[in-house]
């Protein structure tokens, strides 16, 4: 009986839901009428977080019988089928379609990395070595990740609600893609560029492959807020995101040259107004190298990527985090296994197409071939 499954699956439910699918299942109800108007909307107004949301709406169905149940159990497979397997809730059975239209190729979103296999790699080693960033052997690298969070602000109304969030779903993705993260949160201005410069420094760079440096706080266009930037004073306690190419190029940075280093910036870029959600912003020449005497660029082997466009604003929920940061935790977790470093930005960058709010945008890239992180290789 499927109320009987949804029983069982209840509580798995409710902790790997994800937001959308959330926000889907309750459209997909209300237009089957398993629930109506006011039930929908008690879903969506009597609980703040995801999980409260869940929980009332599987209840609320199971609470209908199996027919209403068997109704959430397809809708759940064709959201998300990777959930519905991982609950082993079994769709009920329905006479075949006489014709079945082509439907658009769909991905459900993976809560995890998804692997990838070892027969991939191998592959696309042995037919595109010439144009991949090559990583070391597993159990001879040690990759290192920058991590900087800023959520609390010696001016109160600048406090970042919804940050950790970011910060624990950062970390969370880097440690799975086998980087150690050097964490900091709440710096100055002064504080990001120490970090920074220390960062460009560490030895394990001549050991490793590729870096991440992830940096999120308040900020305007072309720099980013230390914790002591005031509305009232806004030049000051600004970082300058060049620094950070600048400390990690190849002239200050040896260890990392030719080498994949990836940038992720969550801050705002300026004062465009938005609306709904809780705002990020404040309202209102060529080295030498010495071994071979060969030229090189300065700044090369970069990618990075903004959560927004410039003199425009982010958005952050203040239970679940920021809109760019679910979108590129999501995005790596369910396409690192097969997608380079720009395919997977660009599918970030994809699903804020339609959006009224923000526009990631790709600044300073300097790839010169194709990094794949290969999560669990």
């Amino acid at each position: 009986m499927a109320d009987k499954q949804l029983f069982r699956a209840r509580r798995e439910f409710v902790a790997r839901v994800s937001s959308d699918v959330v926000v889907q299942l309750l459209d997909d109800l209300l237009e089957d009428g398993v629930i109506n108007d006011g039930e929908n909307e008690a879903v969506i107004k009597k609980n703040s977080c995801t999980a409260d949301k869940a929980r009332h709406l599987i209840d609320t169905v199971r609470m209908k019988g199996p027919k209403a149940s068997g109704k959430l159990i397809s809708r759940l497979s064709e959201r998300d089928p990777n959930l519905c397997e991982l609950l082993n809730l079994a769709p009920p059975e329905s006479p075949a379609p006489a014709a079945k239209l082509p439907q658009q190729e769909t991905t459900a979103v993976s809560p995890v990395l998804v692997p990838c296999t070892e027969r991939f790699k191998r592959a696309l080693l042995e037919k595109e070595a010439n144009s991949i960033y090559v990583p070391k052997p597993k159990g001879q690298r040690r990759r290192l990740a920058l991590l900087i969070n800023n959520v609390q602000f010696d001016h109160p109304p600048l406090l970042r609600r919804g940050a950790e969030r970011d910060k624990e779903n950062m970390e969370k993705l880097l440690n799975g893609l086998d980087y150690t993260v050097d964490e900091h949160s709440n710096l100055s201005a002064q504080d990001i560029d120490e970090a920074v410069k220390k960062f460009s420094q560490r030895e394990e760079h001549s050991q490793s492959d590729s870096a991440f440096v992830v940096i999120m706080s308040h900020g305007k266009r072309d720099v980013i807020c230390g914790v002591h930037y005031n509305p009232n004073e806004p030049e000051k306690d600004l970082f300058s995101i060049d620094n950070i190419f600048r400390h990690l190029n190849n002239q200050n940075c040896p260890a990392l040259r030719d080498k994949p280093k990836v940038i992720v910036i969550q801050a705002c870029r300026g004062d465009e107004s938005g609306s709904m959600w809780a705002c990020d912003s404040v309202p209102n020449p060529s080295g030498l190298e010495d071994d071979g005497m060969r030229m090189l660029p300065k700044e090369r082997d970069f990618i990075c990527l903004m959560s927004c466009t410039p003199d425009t604003k982010s958005y952050r929920s203040p239970e679940t985090g920021t809109l760019f940061i679910q979108k590129l935790v999501e995005t790596i977790n369910t396409h690192a296994h097969k997608d380079h470093i720009v395919e997977l930005f660009r599918k970030v960058m994809k699903q804020f197409k339609d959006s009224k709010w923000q526009m990631p945008s790709g600044d300073r890239w300097t790839l010169i071939n194709n990094f794949y992180l290969f999560p669990g290789q």
